[in-house]
């Protein structure tokens, strides 16, 4: 029989999926991180996985899913929250746009998995069933009540789970989770019924911030949240060091995404050191260009004197605070370091 006999469309997606296979996962497990600092890798869309000098491993809304599949379904379901936010029916054009970059079958240690918010692109049953068959016995899944009613769905244990709201602080080895506000106005009105007229009061048991402090320094990370004068508050209680904000190009009649001038309000606001736009990269219908906050701020940051840098990051890249604080944009690494270590096996040199 001839090998394209053989092929079929499951052999194809074993074969190709995820797009990156285990290279990632090799990379996070080998990092050495060297003492007084922390690195940091994106997984896509808001997903954060963030490793301690003394190998703390936290993931934060990893996700391995997909957007729209099929143009057959016209409208979107009553109730969805983008139905309600818009007042639009028709289904959203939002098609994954960037890689799986991580294999979640190939985790092999993580301390706690965490999730912001209870939207599909934040939380994953892949990587919830992956840490449950291959890491310890006793990683927590955290997240807000909504959350964590989500993992519970999945079959993640009871007993496994913990429920967090703003204000409390949770410690995994040598770090420290500390639960804030959110500001996801999306979230807050995610709902099965009409709200019109009605003002909602459960944003804590959806959605959560969270800043994690390593002994090196600190990561804060928004989740879904929208800009907030709030963010303020958070930057006069907590030393922040890394901030990272969902960026993206909202369609009219649609806010909900922080635009490039708002990623600069947040980043002023909390007083960081380094400010990182995220979310941009996964969905088509909210495609942004990150460099536009970056030649924004060249505009603005002499004259209201912005102590802080942007980042521009690309998925699937490493991050190290603080060697990498004055880092501007990413770039994945070139290769051919070891160039000409062996004589080149060209007919002549002038071919080069």
């Amino acid at each position: 029989m001839s090998k394209v006999d053989e092929i079929t469309r499951e052999k194809w997606i074993l074969g190709a999926f995820p797009e990156w296979g285990t290279w990632l996962n090799e990379e996070i497990d080998g990092e050495d991180v060297k003492p007084g600092t922390f690195a940091m890798w994106w997984i896509g869309c808001t997903g954060l996985w963030i490793k301690s000098e003394n190998s703390t491993n936290i993931a934060i809304d990893l996700w391995f899913g997909n957007g729209k599949r099929s143009q057959k379904t016209k409208e979107m379901a009553p109730y969805h929250q983008m139905r309600n936010m818009t007042g639009g029916r028709a289904t959203q054009p939002n098609l994954r746009a960037a890689p799986i970059v991580y294999d979640p079958f190939a985790v092999t240690t993580v301390d706690a998995v965490l999730s912001t918010h209870y939207h599909n692109d934040h939380i994953d049953p892949f990587f919830a069933a992956a840490v449950l068959k291959n890491c310890k016995e006793d990683v927590p899944f955290i997240g807000p009540k909504k959350s964590v009613e989500k993992w519970l769905s999945y079959g993640v244990p009871e007993e496994r789970c913990r429920v967090v709201k703003p204000g409390d602080v949770v410690e995994v080895k040598d770090c420290k989770i500390v639960v804030l506000d959110s500001f996801d106005r999306t979230c807050l009105v995610t709902v099965d019924e009409d709200v019109r007229g009605v003002c909602p009061s459960d944003m804590d048991e959806k959605a959560v911030n969270y800043l994690i402090q390593t002994p090196a320094g600190s990561v804060y990370h928004s989740g879904d949240s929208h800009y907030s004068t709030y963010y303020a508050k958070h930057g006069k209680d907590y030393q922040i060091d890394v901030a990272l904000g969902s960026f993206g190009e909202n369609p009219v009649g649609c806010q909900d995404k922080m635009t490039s001038v708002d990623i600069l309000r947040m980043a002023e606001a909390l007083r960081c050191k380094v400010v990182i736009p995220f979310h941009h990269d996964v969905w088509t219908n909210f495609k942004a260009d990150p460099l536009e906050i970056l030649m924004l701020y060249n505009y603005k940051k002499n004259v209201l004197g912005y102590e802080f840098k942007p980042f521009i990051w690309d998925v699937g890249g490493k991050f190290v605070w603080p060697g990498d604080k004055d880092k501007i944009q990413y770039h994945y690494r070139r290769g051919f370091e070891d160039c000409f270590t062996d004589e080149p096996n060209v007919p002549f040199r002038s071919i080069l």
